[in-house]
């Protein structure tokens, strides 16, 4: 069995396609086919449901499927720490990001590249339950996700910062003048929000809900830099995160306010598989996180929003 094999089944279960497998891979279709056929006579197992197209894997090849996710981490933590060894990280950090903490994924990737210059850093932006899949098969190193609430599987965590709310509103909305509004205030607004299958939108609903309010937006987006460039228009206001304020800030003729403190607020971490050995990328991203008091960072450049001119207009 060689280590390319695996990464040919590990690409065709990915692009679910044939060709795009052996495209991705840099070889031909009939060179990733034969190989695939070979490891199925090696292993003496059906590992692909073939018919005119793709049809998936059988139950074996499933099986076979994550034991090459984890022979393949195998072999990619065993060159890592090799670099190690050499004095001098490289490779490939495979992380995730649900999209709400993408846009503080820098203050920890930045550090983490100039310490590491060698090293390449991989980011996708994922949904929490894909984030979990992906840890599980042995395809991320490392990601950034809620921590509570949905099940993340066996994982360790480092907590990086609680979620905290504000209402984004036109600077002559009806409630811009306020210095705290209440959650049934603002679901009586023209909203654009997050969409329901997001974690940050269930998240929502459920404050909500604790509020005895019933959210229905005008208009629902999967992307925050979306949510962002209708929210621009003046038209409507949206319930933000604090931690997209690093990236997107206040947009000319709207302002921030704050919005009563939920029950509890959901936490954001790191997460990385639970095994042993932890992959030596994901301790080094783990460490320079370490020198990031990130809770601090957003914490101050929320009071300046909160306290600048705009916030200070109509006497708040």
């Amino acid at each position: 069995m060689l280590l390319r094999q695996l990464e040919y089944l590990v690409a065709l279960a990915r692009e679910r396609h044939f060709a795009r497998a052996a495209a991705a891979c840099h070889v031909s279709q009939p060179s990733l086919s034969a190989a695939i056929r070979k490891l199925e006579r090696e292993l003496d197992v059906p590992i692909v449901r073939r018919g005119r197209r793709f049809a998936g894997l059988t139950p074996e090849g499933e099986r076979v499927l994550l034991w090459a996710h984890r022979i393949l981490a195998e072999r990619d933590g065993l060159l890592d720490d090799l670099s190690t060894m050499r004095g001098s990280l490289s490779g490939t950090l495979r992380m995730g990001a649900i999209p709400t903490a993408l846009t503080v994924a820098p203050l920890l990737t930045t550090p983490f590249c100039e310490r590491h210059p060698h090293v390449r850093v991989s980011l996708e932006s994922l949904s929490s339950h894909e984030i979990t899949r992906r840890l599980a098969e042995f395809d991320l190193d490392i990601a950034m996700t809620y921590l509570d609430g949905d099940s993340l599987g066996n994982v360790r965590t480092t907590p990086l910062y609680e979620e905290r709310y504000l209402l984004l509103t036109p600077d002559d909305g009806e409630l811009a003048g306020r210095a705290v509004v209440r959650w049934a205030e603002v679901a009586t607004l023209a909203l654009c929000l997050l969409a329901p299958q997001m974690r940050n939108r269930r998240i929502l609903d459920e404050i909500f809900a604790e509020a005895g309010a019933v959210v229905v937006p005008a208009i629902e987006t999967d992307t925050v830099s979306a949510l962002y460039a209708h929210v621009a228009t003046h038209r409507w206001s949206s319930v933000i995160a604090h931690a997209w304020l690093h990236m997107f800030g206040v947009p000319d003729g709207m302002r921030v306010v704050r919005l009563e403190s939920p029950s509890r607020a959901p936490r954001v971490g790191l997460v990385v598989a639970d095994r042993t050995p932890e992959p030596v990328l994901a301790r080094a991203l783990l460490d320079a996180a370490r020198g990031v008091d990130m809770r601090a960072v957003l914490d101050r450049l929320l009071h300046g929003y909160l306290s600048g001119p705009s916030a200070r207009k109509n006497g708040t």
